[in-house]
Order: structure tokens, then C-alpha cells, then sequence
């Protein structure tokens, strides 16, 4: 019961409480069930002359003072009954409970321990596979703790079961059960494979998804090129392979289920005859061995489909913790404590940076004095998002330094520095939400009024004004009711709302008509009194508008003195 284990680890209260009420469970419906024969005995009127244990159960009421009526052990039977039934409520309860919270707890787990991994670790990860494991794996290890649960709760039922009925006849009661744990044993196969095709579904869902999200990011070129039917051959493929996993475990599942009960039967009967033919119980005695070994029949069969079920449910389990340890063996260093106010400058001296023996940056120096307006030029591939990311201190160099004020990039507090940043990316990425909602983010810390004036700082205000509901209105999906200079406005907006010191732009006027570039720039320029920026371009517009230009070729970065007019044809 390894996952047994783990959740216990992780939730000893809530487990231990779950067992406690089980165990008292059986107890109760053990006192009820040890009073079926005695109310036989009693009603034939055999008490004082019927089975040893009847006769010894009937001397225990009368000790305590209780008659020995059929009235009292009915009521016997039912408050046991009753307070059983109670007790696995509650069980379940706890069970409802630590499910939902073994789902959360993943999940967020997952998050947290790959948001605080190293940048490299996080570009490894596919898309699609983090969102089946946030979306389905957590929910499919949340049901194994049910599975878990039940598989407890069955086994306590069936002990109880199997106690009583060997109080009753244990010669026949025990060759029954010995047979029914043989055949236990000889379906075990059918849960072995039920646990390989479970595994095999964890890891096909996650190509599968990951496959599906770049497909859909690439949807409209594929449509536009009517080459969807090659993506559509891909994920067939994966589908195929994913339902023929699902079909070995549907095989598995309910190839037990087919097997179980005509062999327990069989196992229950030759036990009966040896009661009644071999042994001469008397009739009440077998009747309720028949009750009570039927019962047992009935919790061993779920008791193996649930077991069955659990191994099925676990490899995402074991999935999902193996993904959150390799995020954090992969988490990012904790830095140094001291946090820069960049009223300086920013320098890069000596810089190397490289991935395996491709080298990106070679002994690289730059100077972005600050509050000045900053342009990186070069060609693609170049490194110039490698050098965004080394300043955001999302990488770390092979050599050199980059310094805040005379601060080794080594001593600066890496999460005070970032929360100084403000950073726009080439995509335009908008929720569907109201213009509030993309620019705060939902940050509790950020106000109406924290909008507003980062949307006035970013000229968007003159439009979000103007809209329906004002900053309340929805942009739409992906931002589908604004224009394209307007969704970039809204993004420069989102990266201003918290003040930065440091406005970095990462090709993020490269989508936009010439005009729209131009009203951009100019509002960018109009910033550089409050803030130092870093624009990475190739428009024309945002070159001319920096104060500093540098090109960034073959590792190497030059000051470009002049800049040439470009003129862009009409």
C-alpha cells in the first residue's frame, strides 16, 4: 500500500481519523451481525439448546441484564446497524474532504515547485503536459485516495464478516475463505495489467496534450495552408494508442468482474456442503453463514475492483510527484540579499554566456544608464532575448558580471529585482476579462486607481474611456474587440501598474502597422524621465525614439553612433 502510505504521510490527521471511524464501524456492525443467530435460536426457540456460539452470545445479554427477547436483539441489530452506518459517514466525509484537498494541494504544489525552478528547467516543460498534469492527473491521483479509502474500508468489512462467520462454523468458514484468497491471488494478473495500462494512459495523455496545445497554436496557418489533415494524422495517431490503452484496462476491469463471483461462488459452496454434509451445523447456523459468507463474497469482489481501480489511478499520482521533484532538484538559487534602486546605471562587463559549446554572448559589455531610453538591434538569433533574460536574471552567465549600481548581479535579491521589472513580450497576451482584470492581473495589491494611471501613462485611457463600461468592458477573446496599437497599449499598461523601474519591451511593437508603431514610441519616450527603458527591435519608429542604439551580431555587441533614417514605403 505504497500510496496509502504517501497520503498518510501527507495527511496523517485526516487519514488516522478516516481509519479510527472505520475500525469502530466494524466493530459496531460485528455486535449487530453476532446477534443474527441468537435471534434465530430465539425465535425457534431453540435458546439454551442451539449452536455454542448462540448460546454463548445469549448468556452475554443476559449478564449484562438484558433480556434475551426477539424484541431487545432486533433493536440490538439495528442501533448497530446505525451507528455503523453513521460512522462510515463521517468516514467519507473525511475521505470527500482529502480527496478535494489532495487535488489543490497537487496541483498547486506543481505550480509553485515549477514557477521556482530555473528558467532552463521551465522551457524543457511542454505546454500540454503541465496542463494534463494540472488538469487531469491531479484529479485522477485525488480519486486513488478514494480508491485508497474504500479499499480500507472494504477489507475492515470483510475481517468483521469473516470473524463472525468463524465464531459460527470456523472449520467451513475457513476452507471457504482459504479458497477465496487463492482466488485472490490467481486474479491478480488482472490487476497487474489494469496498473500498466494506467501508466501507459498517464504518459499517452500527456503527448497527447502537448501535441494538441502546439497543434492549436498553429491552427490558422494549417487551415489557411489546408494542412490541417497532417495535424490531424498526429493526434489520430496519439489517439489510437491512448484508446488502446483504455481498452486493455476496460478489458482488465471488467474481465475480473466476470471472473470473481462465479468462482467465489463456487469456493462458498464447497464450504456449505462441508458445513451441512461433513460437519452437520444445525440449519440456523448455515443459514446465517450462507448471510454472512455471501456478504464477504460481495466485499472481496469490490474490495479486488477497487484495488484494481487504485492501481490504475496511481501511476499519475507517482507522475505528478516525479514532476514536482524534478522542478525543485531544478530550483532557481536563492541569490543574494540586497535590493538595487537603479538610479545609476545597468552593466554588463565581460559577459559569456552559452548553451552546451553554442556560444550566444562573448565577452559582452553594455551600459544602460538609467532613466535613458535604450535600443537593441540585431539580426534573429542573435541573443538578444538571451541577454533580456541574463538581465532579468532569469539565466545566469558562464563568466562576467552583470551589475545594478555597482551591485554584482551574485548579492541582488533575484525576486526584489524582477518585482522592479516591467515587461512587455512580442505576444500580446490578453485574458478574457475587463481592461481592470488585464491590467492588475487580479494583483490584490494593485487598485482601480493603480490602473487607471498606468493606462494614462501607456495613452490608453483616451480609448478604456471610451468604451462601454470603461476599464470595466471586456476586451474579448484575446483582446478580439481592439485594435492591434490598442491590445499593445493595454499590455504596456499591465507591465506599468506596479511602478517598475525598468520597462523592458521584447519586440513588442512588431506586429503593429507603422503608424500605431510611431504613437507607441512616442509614448514610450515621453516614460524615460520616470523609468529606464530596453526596447529589443527591429521598427524603425522605436530605434529612432531610444537615446542609445546597440547591435547585437555573432555573440558580439557594437554602439551603433548614427542611425540611418528608414523610410518605410507607402
Amino acid at each position: 500500500m505504497r500510496l496509502l502510505s504517501a497520503f498518510f504521510r501527507l495527511y496523517p490527521r485526516r487519514t488516522v481519523l478516516m481509519l479510527i471511524c472505520l475500525l469502530f464501524a466494524g466493530i459496531a456492525e460485528g455486535i449487530g451481525l453476532t446477534t443474527i443467530l441468537p435471534l434465530l435460536s430465539v425465535a425457534l426457540g431453540e435458546d439454551g439448546q442451539g449452536n455454542a456460539f448462540s448460546v454463548k452470545v445469549l448468556s452475554i445479554m443476559e449478564a449484562i441484564g438484558l433480556p434475551t427477547t426477539v424484541g431487545v436483539i432486533l433493536t440490538i441489530i439495528v442501533l448497530g446497524m446505525t451507528v455503523k452506518s453513521a460512522l462510515v459517514l463521517l468516514a467519507n466525509r473525511q475521505v470527500g474532504y482529502t480527496v478535494a484537498r489532495v487535488a489543490t494541494d497537487l496541483r498547486l504544489e506543481l505550480i509553485r515547485s515549477l514557477l521556482a525552478s530555473r528558467w532552463e528547467h521551465y522551457l524543457r516543460q511542454p505546454a500540454g503536459s503541465l496542463a494534463n498534469s494540472v488538469a487531469t492527473e491531479a484529479t485522477r491521483a485525488a480519486t486513488g485516495y478514494e480508491h485508497c479509502a474504500n479499499v480500507i474500508a472494504l477489507f475492515i468489512q470483510v475481517v468483521v464478516y469473516a470473524i463472525v462467520a468463524l465464531m459460527i462454523g470456523w472449520q467451513a468458514t475457513l476452507v471457504s475463505l482459504t479458497l477465496g484468497v487463492l482466488m485472490s491471488l490467481m486474479l491478480f494478473r488482472l490487476v497487474r495489467a489494469s496498473k500498466r495500462a494506467g501508466k501507459q494512459q498517464t504518459r499517452l495523455m500527456r503527448d497527447l496534450l502537448s501535441r494538441l496545445t502546439d497543434t492549436l497554436g498553429s491552427v490558422k496557418p494549417l487551415k489557411a495552408m489546408a494542412r490541417y489533415n497532417v495535424a490531424d494524422a498526429l493526434l489520430q495517431r496519439q489517439t489510437h494508442r491512448l484508446n488502446r490503452a483504455m481498452e486493455r484496462q476496460v478489458l482488465a476491469r471488467e474481465g475480473m468482474k466476470a471472473i470473481q463471483e462465479p468462482i467465489l461462488t463456487l469456493f462458498i459452496a464447497v464450504g456449505l456442503y462441508l458445513a451441512l454434509v461433513v460437519w452437520g451445523l444445525s440449519l440456523p447456523s448455515v443459514m446465517v453463514m450462507i448471510f454472512l459468507l455471501a456478504r464477504v463474497v460481495i466485499q472481496l469482489n469490490q474490495l479486488q475492483r477497487r484495488y484494481q481501480q487504485m492501481q490504475t489511478q496511481e501511476s499519475a499520482y507517482w507522475a505528478l510527484k516525479d514532476a514536482v521533484k524534478s522542478a525543485q532538484d531544478n530550483a532557481e538559487p536563492a541569490g543574494g540579499s540586497l535590493t538595487p534602486t537603479l538610479e545609476k546605471a545597468i552593466l554588463f562587463r565581460g559577459v559569456h554566456f552559452h548553451y552546451g559549446d553554442h556560444t550566444i554572448l562573448n565577452e559582452t559589455d553594455l551600459t544602460i544608464p538609467a532613466y535613458s531610453f535604450v535600443a537593441l538591434i540585431g539580426p534573429s538569433g542573435a541573443g538578444k532575448t538571451t541577454l533580456l533574460d541574463l538581465l532579468c536574471m532569469l539565466l545566469e552567465p558562464t563568466s562576467g558580471d552583470v551589475t545594478i549600481d555597482g551591485i554584482p548581479g551574485s548579492q541582488i535579491d533575484r525576486l526584489a529585482w524582477r518585482r522592479m521589472i516591467g515587461y512587455v513580450p512580442q505576444e500580446t497576451l490578453l485574458l478574457h476579462d475587463s481592461v481592470l482584470a488585464n491590467v492588475t492581473l487580479g494583483d490584490p495589491t494593485l487598485s482601480e486607481a493603480d490602473a487607471e494611471r498606468a493606462l494614462r501613462q501607456a495613452d490608453a485611457w483616451a480609448f478604456v474611456s471610451q468604451m462601454f463600461k470603461g476599464i470595466h468592458s471586456s476586451v474579448g477573446e484575446r483582446g478580439a474587440r481592439l485594435s492591434g496599437g490598442q491590445r499593445q497599449r493595454i499590455v504596456i499598461a499591465r507591465a506599468l501598474a506596479h511602478r517598475p523601474k525598468l520597462l523592458i519591451l521584447d519586440e513588442a511593437t512588431s506586429a503593429l502597422d507603422p503608424a500605431a508603431e510611431a504613437a507607441i514610441s512616442e509614448t514610450l519616450r515621453g516614460l524615460k524621465n520616470e523609468l529606464t527603458i530596453l526596447a529589443v527591435s527591429h521598427q524603425p519608429a522605436l530605434v529612432h525614439a531610444a537615446d542609445h542604439v546597440y547591435r547585437l551580431e555573432k555573440g558580439q555587441l557594437s554602439r551603433v553612433a548614427d542611425i540611418e533614417p528608414l523610410h518605410v514605403p507607402a
